[in-house]
């Protein structure tokens, strides 16, 4: 099976590429630094351009997408500007035009956070997009063209990443990258569709 992960750089990303390395996996990033491509989510010219040089995938993994955090009533036009392009437009229009690269029966898998279930002062933001994510792969999977399937993990916070979160989530217990790498397999090679696989302690 081709995968493409979009973020692979990332832990998310990491974790995700644990679950499905025994695939043939294609990795993109912003920047491109250590992956084989580089694609700028927040540009629909750019994504297709990867797509392009990819060709057809059997299924696409996005497990980027940046957020800013500050208090609700501090938050910018800027910031939720930043943070509804990246994760939630992001990721809409990667399959917006992934549709056309990914083979019949294929399938994408978002990434949204626990926050929009468990929330934490000053991620509203975030809380709020992966929220939409959440909300958009339940309902857009009914409109899925040639049985392409949509799924999104949504984890709570690594374990490899709770030096940086952990004091901005206390009372949260962190879970491995391998465990979130497991429901990305099973989002891929699995049936279902429309589901938010919720990867908590």
């Amino acid at each position: 099976m081709k995968i493409l992960i979009v973020g692979a750089n990332g832990l998310m990303g990491q974790a995700a590429l644990k679950g499905l390395a025994h695939h043939d996996v294609v990795t993109a990033s912003r920047s491109g630094s250590t992956c084989d491509h580089q694609v700028d989510i927040t540009n629909t010219a750019s994504i297709r351009a990867l797509f392009e040089k990819v060709g057809q995938v059997d299924a696409v993994i996005c497990a980027v997408g940046h957020c800013e955090y500050a208090p609700f009533v501090t938050m910018t036009d800027d910031q939720w500007r930043v943070t509804i392009e990246s994760k939630l437009l992001g990721q809409i229009n990667l399959v917006r035009v992934g549709c056309d690269y990914v083979a019949d029966c294929g399938s994408f898998t978002l990434i949204s956070g626990i926050l929009n279930i468990k929330p934490v002062p000053e991620a509203i933001a975030d809380a709020t997009t992966s929220g939409a994510i959440d909300t958009f792969v339940r309902c857009v999977a009914h409109e899925m063209p040639r049985g392409i399937r949509i799924n999104v993990v949504n984890p709570t916070v690594l374990e490899e990443a709770w030096d940086v979160y952990g004091a901005m989530m206390p009372g949260f217990e962190p879970v491995p990258g391998a465990l979130v790498g497991k429901a990305f397999q099973r989002s891929v090679e699995g049936f279902i569709s429309g589901e938010v696989l919720i990867v908590d302690a």
